[in-house]
């Protein structure tokens, strides 16, 4: 839990701390979210802004596709990352600034987007910000990924692993345990409180991924609050999970995720 705005704001910049190990190591997202985006009603040649691309990860499907990108991504390194990404695509600008604080364009765009980044984005603008920037009739469409119960990740081993970081990371909730795919409810309260949107559809895809221990904890070091641990807990709690990891499931773990694709439509 981030306890003030100071640690948010500070937990948020960490992703631009070590760009090309965040564009290594994060998972890419299911093909058939794009296909769903595009079957929504978001054809070739639409206009799209994208919040927070990071390195361009969900950037490129879309472009693939000839959308005519805009993508504001606050972290500097993050960004030069992106433009490297996408340096195909003429159609793509690839703009460093907070989506807070970013002047909106006269035309208005087709598609909001967002992938794993409209969480980070300050609650008291997001979503009126993002309706004043599509026409009336465009699509807010937010992706969100859950470590969800599944592959490797039993009660067993999820029992485990918690240990390690119940001992190194005193911000942990003790007895913590994994949702399946059906615990976690769809919402779009944000969106229709604001009598902005009307109600969301919503996609799923539930997947798996291996992982080396060694993948597993370059991933790691890309999540906010591992790299937020001082460096002596940090280098204890991915030593524990190592061994864990090397010794009782022989140096391979398998993460099954949950992605989920939310579209509204601007009706106000």
């Amino acid at each position: 839990m981030v306890s003030d705005s100071n640690d948010y704001v500070r937990l948020r910049e960490t992703f631009n701390e070590d760009a090309a190990r965040y564009d290594r190591a994060r998972p890419r997202y299911p093909v058939q979210m794009f296909d769903d985006l595009a079957a929504a009603g978001v054809a070739p040649g639409a206009r799209v802004l994208e919040i927070g691309c990071g390195t361009g990860q969900a950037t490129v499907p879309l472009a693939e596709r000839g959308y005519r990108i805009v993508a504001v991504e606050l972290g500097t390194d993050m960004a030069a990352v992106a433009r490297r990404n996408l340096a195909a695509f003429d159609a793509v600008e690839v703009v460093t600034a907070a989506f807070e604080e970013w002047p909106l364009r006269g035309e208005p765009f087709d598609v909001v987007f967002s992938a794993t980044a409209f969480h980070w984005i300050d609650p008291a603008v997001r979503v009126s910000k993002s309706a004043d920037a599509l026409r009336l009739g465009g699509l807010l469409a937010t992706v969100g990924t859950h470590h969800i119960a599944g592959g490797t990740w039993t009660e067993a081993f999820f029992v485990e692993i918690q240990k390690c970081y119940e001992r190194f990371d005193p911000s942990t909730p003790p007895g913590l345990r994994l949702e399946t795919a059906r615990d976690i409810v769809e919402d779009d309260r944000e969106l229709t409180s604001s009598g902005r949107f009307g109600p969301a559809k919503f996609y799923r895809y539930e997947w798996e991924l291996p992982y080396s221990t060694a993948d597993y904890l370059d991933l790691l070091l890309t999540y906010s609050g591992h790299r937020a641990l001082p460096d002596v807990q940090r280098s204890a709690l991915l030593n524990s999970i190592a061994r864990l990891i090397d010794v009782d499931y022989g140096g391979q773990i398998v993460k099954r995720y949950l992605t989920e694709l939310r579209i509204a439509q601007r009706v106000r």
